[in-house]
């Protein structure tokens, strides 16, 4: 390749080619052990060296990050969500739900798995914390805590994936048109196929068995289910129903809880400290600003480039761009820059091209680095993020071959 070529190629390529890098040193700092916000870190700092920002805009594009809005509320919701959590864990409340849960089905591995994924229905990152404390309980020594941070992150984000009360969801619809109950059908099956993966993976290695004699009454035992987690499904409940912020449904529901379950203000005092975890507000900023770094490239933007010339069909070309947007930025940042784009490419393509693109988003956002959740749900069971996002990769390849037989079936009758 003479000089000219070069230059040619390195004008097309030379982006993605600083991105591979970015993401592989993050990698190779893990493997040294360095904490997933000292690596995270490291690559806002090789971020704009390698992209030449300038200091005094990567000063600024940090400052702004820091006081942002969705910092600000990612950091009080958390806050809020591990406050509720101790005053649950003083009451016996999640102890509560994971006896009724094991008198109901007699299932360690029911209980690992739907209690994640009804505490996913919370769309806020603290909630890991609670479905953390119930996988951990679920599992006990039967998995490594390795397993256990895969098995509570990858089943507590499987409503992300399809439920209109995340963000993601309903910005889609909007910028697409596509009906939400049109997409939420269309997403039924691929919700199943994700539950069965995560059984076969690792939850059929704990026991069913949970050592406890089967329930004689049934009836008691939902009634202890709804006693230990109406907190839950009220905020649940005023976030659907009446769209309130996930701060005041939770604020509200802690007051009401305060006074239902008979607090004293000596028991729930240590919580205003303690609930405020240092590591995870320095893994806040850390990765938002990460995230606004990457964003400020503009490389997601060029990502058609790389991949339009790939002989491969349309909408896994696109499936590519998605894939590896929401790794760098976000499900949130390719959904608005890509999303009209890719519909205006493939005249038509209604439900099945939003079931295929939003899917790739979603298992994308499963290893991505800027992933608040997951760096949560590794500080919690203590584990590496290069652990987690290993255990994950062959799980999403297989769900990816089916997702993809699944849009050609679709594309049949739609």
């Amino acid at each position: 390749m003479d000089g000219s070529a070069l230059a040619l190629f390195w004008v097309q390529y030379g982006d993605f080619i600083k991105l591979a890098v970015l993401f592989l040193a993050i990698i190779v700092f893990l493997k040294f052990k360095i904490p997933l916000s000292g690596a995270i870190g490291i690559g806002a700092v090789l971020t704009v060296l390698l992209y030449r920002i300038h200091l005094l805009d990567a000063l600024m594009i940090t400052g702004k990050s820091m006081i942002s809005e969705s910092t600000i509320m990612v950091i009080l919701n958390c806050y809020l969500i591990t406050f509720l959590q101790r005053m649950m864990e003083l009451r016996g409340h999640l102890d509560l739900a994971q006896r009724s849960l094991s008198r109901l089905f007699n299932s360690r591995r029911v209980n690992a798995s739907i209690a994640p994924v009804f505490i996913g229905l919370l769309p806020s990152p603290g909630a890991i914390f609670i479905a953390g404390s119930m996988v951990d309980a679920a599992c006990e020594d039967y998995i490594s805590k390795e397993d256990k941070t895969f098995v509570a992150s990858y089943f507590r984000h499987i409503p992300e994936s399809f439920l209109p009360t995340y963000s993601s969801i309903i910005l889609a619809c909007q910028l697409t048109g596509v009906q939400m109950g049109a997409f939420v059908l269309g997403m039924v099956p691929m919700v199943a196929c994700l539950m069965l993966l995560g059984y076969l993976f690792y939850l059929r290695k704990v026991p069913k068995d949970t050592g406890e004699k089967p329930s004689s009454d049934k009836l008691a035992d939902l009634q202890s289910l709804t006693r230990s987690l109406w907190t839950i499904a009220v905020i649940i409940f005023l976030i659907i129903v009446f769209n309130v912020p996930v701060y005041a449904a939770t604020i509200g529901v802690i007051i009401i809880y305060f006074f239902t379950s008979r607090f004293t203000w000596k028991e729930i005092k240590p919580f205003f400290l303690s609930a405020l975890e240092a590591r995870i507000v320095i893994n806040t900023f850390v990765v938002m600003i990460f995230k606004d770094l990457l964003t400020h490239t503009n490389v997601i933007t060029n990502l058609p480039t790389l991949f339009e010339s790939l002989p491969i069909p349309s909408f896994l070309v696109f499936g590519l761009i998605f894939f590896v947007g929401s790794i760098v930025a976000g499900s949130t940042a390719i959904i608005t820059l890509c999303l009209p784009m890719a519909f205006a490419a493939i005249p038509g393509a209604g439900m099945p091209l939003m079931v295929f693109l939003m899917s790739c988003t979603y298992t994308a956002m499963q290893i991505s680095p800027t992933h608040l959740c997951l760096t949560l749900a590794c500080e919690h069971f203590k584990t590496d993020f290069g652990a987690l996002v290993k255990r994950t990769l062959p799980v999403i390849g297989i769900f990816y071959v089916i997702l993809t037989g699944y849009y050609l079936l679709l594309q049949m009758f739609f």
